[in-house]
């Protein structure tokens, strides 16, 4: 049996450091001595040292109880600590991008980035994006559909951004932060449920077209007459009770040219996204823009 002094010194610590974990409860005493001292047992010094490495690692103190007194608890701790390690170093990536940004700019440049990059934190959040679309998108979206919407029109931060990245994520942030654009004129004419359009269907039918479009993208084929525009139109015509004909898809060309756009948001998603290493995918804005001069094109008889 060992005094406290005599187990701080087998372990290599201070008296302080045995009393405190055996005040949270970490190291059980085997008993006390005649005057109340405490008393350890040879183990202890085997559960002292694990308390210590496992706090070398900033694993927290309650997270060290859990290992000790559950058997399958280290795989838990560890993977825990590995995905806040995980956030500290992309928020340290973020600021040491954003810092770079400040320092490359011009004199005249830095104040406004610095108030952009201010607007944000660090790991960044898309939470103003994804509330800038539940705004902008029709009420009453079948939640799986706003899901899969979302999943494509809110960019992922990268977890390794250039300062270019950055300055794009915030002025994303700042744009989808400020007034509201989800009412009023800002809303496209599909969107008008009142005038007998319906919303949800269109929106099935666009991610198809989509999927269908960002192949002939990814190709680098120019826009053209083909299953993705005869599905992007299908989409707009179910959409609207009436069938795909060539006066409806003159009507459509001219409604959708009248329609109002956010192009700067997509322009901006494709600088967030944008891949050193090649070409980025593509954002459902140059899709749509795709589609709408393919639908063009066709509609004014030209050849493609």
């Amino acid at each position: 049996m060992w005094s406290i002094g005599e187990l701080a010194e087998h372990a290599g610590v201070t008296v302080k450091t045995v009393r405190f974990y055996s005040d949270r409860g970490l190291l059980p005493e085997a008993g006390r001595s005649t005057g109340g001292h405490r008393r350890y047992g040879p183990e202890a010094a085997d559960r002292l040292r694990l308390i210590r490495s496992l706090r070398t690692l900033d694993v927290p103190v309650p997270d060290v109880g859990r290992v000790l007194d559950q058997e399958d608890a280290l795989e838990d701790v560890i993977a825990g600590q590995l995905r806040e390690l995980g956030s500290r170093m992309t928020a340290l990536r973020w600021r040491e991008a954003a810092l770079r940004l400040l320092q490359e700019c011009t004199p005249e440049e830095r104040a406004d980035r610095l108030r952009l990059v201010g607007g944000i934190s660090t790991p960044p959040s898309t939470a103003t994006m994804v509330r800038f679309w539940r705004r902008w998108l029709p009420a009453r979206l079948p939640a799986r559909l706003v899901t899969a919407i979302l999943e494509q029109a809110v960019p992922q931060p990268p977890d390794d951004p250039t300062p270019a990245q950055v300055l794009a994520f915030a002025r994303l942030h700042a744009f989808t932060s400020g007034p509201c654009l989800g009412t009023g004129p800002y809303q496209p004419e599909a969107h008008r449920t009142d005038k007998g359009y319906r919303p949800a269907v269109l929106y099935d039918g666009l991610r198809e077209a989509y999927a269908l479009a960002s192949a002939d993208l990814r190709a680098r084929r120019p826009p053209h007459q083909g299953e993705a525009l005869d599905c992007f139109v299908s989409a707009h015509a179910r959409a609207r009770g009436t069938r795909d004909t060539p006066a409806f898809r003159r009507r459509l060309g001219v409604q959708l040219a009248a329609d109002p756009r956010i192009d700067h948001y997509w322009q901006l998603v494709a600088e967030l996204t944008a891949s050193p290493s090649g070409p980025a995918e593509p954002t459902a804005g140059a899709t749509d823009d795709w589609l709408r001069t393919a639908l063009n094109t066709r509609t004014a008889g030209v050849a493609v």
